[in-house]
């Protein structure tokens, strides 16, 4: 038995900012993805996430008495389990690019008893109630979910959120295949951790002067650069994520691998290329932006580039 794909996803932009009703805009991300499988006998990875996925159906049946609209046949669930049910992922875990998201994009794809699919017309109010049901989900995994990530994993389409109660599906523009434009990924070659960044950001919250930086700069860089992709205007967003990236090095630096600091810096300062958090941060990927793709690899030897979208 094997299930259909669900892919991992991109938050390009609203990391933090979306806790904060910034704008935010969420893209699928096809070169990782992982699906439902058994396996008889269950060895090594397979048998770790037979083991998660029997914790996680315990947990589901506090959802679904949350989410009774919903349910879960959970019998179905738990014997599928004891056939060798497990997820086969190529995700990395604590990268920033939705592992648990695409599982529970699976889980709920198969085992919801009443679920919203794909085929329907996605009005405002399926999209809010499917994110309530995947953040409650999801929650299992990190303690708080806003329920983005596997509801992008799900529809597998870029999604705009204009503010915490408004999202929605939208179109982004093609992308340019001999472009000289970037968005990448770098590798920090650690791994982060998403409930310790978001504790030491809602510290931070705390104080005065950091929360009007957030409100003045952060969230304002932040809506202008969605809007700036979204309507393809590729020169103003460069400008915007300057902005933003120097807003990130000087406040968010917890978030930012120490290692980082001085390429992030380097960025700035020559213009070769841009650098932003990809999720929490702490560890896992960096997203980072250029105009100059050849230019951004020879600033940036000795990493390796792993491009997302061309401009």
């Amino acid at each position: 038995m094997k299930g259909p794909l669900f892919y991992s996803k991109i938050l390009l932009f609203g990391e933090y900012g979306i806790i904060k009703d910034s704008r935010g805009l969420s893209i699928p991300y096809n070169f990782f993805k992982g699906a439902l499988k058994t396996a008889d006998p269950l060895k090594g990875a397979a048998r770790e996430s037979n083991e998660n996925l029997r914790r996680f159906a315990t947990y589901l049946e506090t959802v679904s008495r949350e989410f009774p609209d919903t349910g879960f046949d959970l019998d179905r669930l738990r014997d599928d389990l004891d056939a060798g049910l497990y997820f086969d992922s190529s995700i990395p875990q604590g990268y920033g690019v939705g592992s648990s998201g695409a599982l529970v994009a699976a889980i709920y794809d198969r085992y919801a008893r009443n679920k919203v699919t794909i085929l329907e017309n996605l009005t405002r109010e399926k999209l809010l109630d499917l994110k309530g049901i995947f953040g409650r989900m999801e929650s299992f995994f990190h303690g708080k979910s806003s329920g983005l990530d596997p509801l992008n994993s799900y529809l597998s389409l870029p999604i705009l959120i204009n503010s915490r109660d408004h999202i929605e599906s939208t179109s982004i523009p093609s992308q340019n295949p001999g472009g000289k434009g970037a968005v990448f990924l770098l590798d920090s070659g650690s791994v982060g951790e998403t409930a310790p960044m978001v504790q030491i950001f809602m510290e931070k919250m705390k104080h005065e002067g950091f929360r009007s930086v957030i409100r003045d700069e952060f969230v304002r860089y932040t809506d202008a650069c969605v809007e700036d992709f979204i309507s393809g205007n590729v020169k103003s967003l460069f400008g915007n994520i300057k902005k933003l990236s120097h807003v990130v090095l000087d406040h968010f630096k917890p978030m930012i691998p120490q290692e980082f600091h001085q390429l992030w810096k380097q960025g700035i300062e020559t213009n070769a290329y841009y650098l932003k958090l990809c999720g929490s941060g702490g560890g896992g990927y960096i997203l980072g932006f250029t105009e100059d793709l050849d230019k951004a690899k020879k600033a940036l030897k000795g990493h390796r580039l792993e491009v997302v979208y061309n401009f």
